[in-house]
């Protein structure tokens, strides 16, 4: 058993947790990425969807920024089971919206927006609780960490996981568009003013 007083094992533990999510936030980007090479490889295998691209870029912008801010659990000074399988689930949730964005295959679809809008529900709903989990990620982090957010981080968790329901029901296309270039600017905004140095 890690004793929780011996700051030297939690940072020990920290080192541990953190080779795991790298191997998984890895097969995230590694899918993300050789998918993006995929359809520059063979741009006409399947006709490509504006909106897909922006889940791509929003996907991958995630991945990235999510590891950069998980440093901060390195101030975390007691490790306990639940935290780690937290922290493993959360981010799986990145490959699994990895997986869900670039299938192995495509050939019952007739291109990436047939697909997107059939596997919509799947790939909105995790998006929504990947959202979900971001709060409890930022709660662990410490209070002064998740009040330094402000309220606008609260909204915007709420807001998104409220869109992501519409999305789920809707194959309204430009509605897609708009949630989709929108989620990539804010993530952007959000990320730059918040997040730039981890000070």
């Amino acid at each position: 058993m890690v004793q929780s007083a011996a700051l030297p094992a939690n940072a020990d533990l920290y080192l541990h947790v953190r080779v795991l999510v790298a191997i998984i936030l890895g097969l995230s980007v590694t899918r993300l990425v050789s998918g993006i090479a995929a359809l520059i490889q063979h741009p006409g295998r399947y006709p490509i969807w504006s909106v897909h691209l922006g889940w791509v870029a929003w996907a991958l912008l995630n991945v990235v920024t999510f590891w950069w801010w998980e440093f901060r659990l390195s101030l975390v000074q007691h490790w306990t089971f639940g935290l780690y399988f937290f922290v493993c689930v959360y981010a799986s949730m990145y490959y699994f919206l990895s997986v869900l964005l670039f299938p192995q295959d495509l050939d019952e679809y007739k291109g990436y927006e047939d697909y997107f809008l059939s596997r919509r529900r799947w790939f909105f709903g995790f998006a929504a609780l990947t959202e979900a989990l971001d709060v409890v990620d930022t709660w662990i982090k410490g209070e002064a960490h998740l009040r330094s957010l402000g309220l606008e981080y609260l909204l915007s968790v709420g807001a998104f996981v409220l869109l992501c329901a519409v999305a789920a029901t809707t194959r309204n296309l430009r509605f897609h568009m708009l949630f989709a270039f929108g989620a990539v600017l804010y993530e952007i905004s959000f990320f730059a003013r918040n997040y730039g140095t981890l000070n």
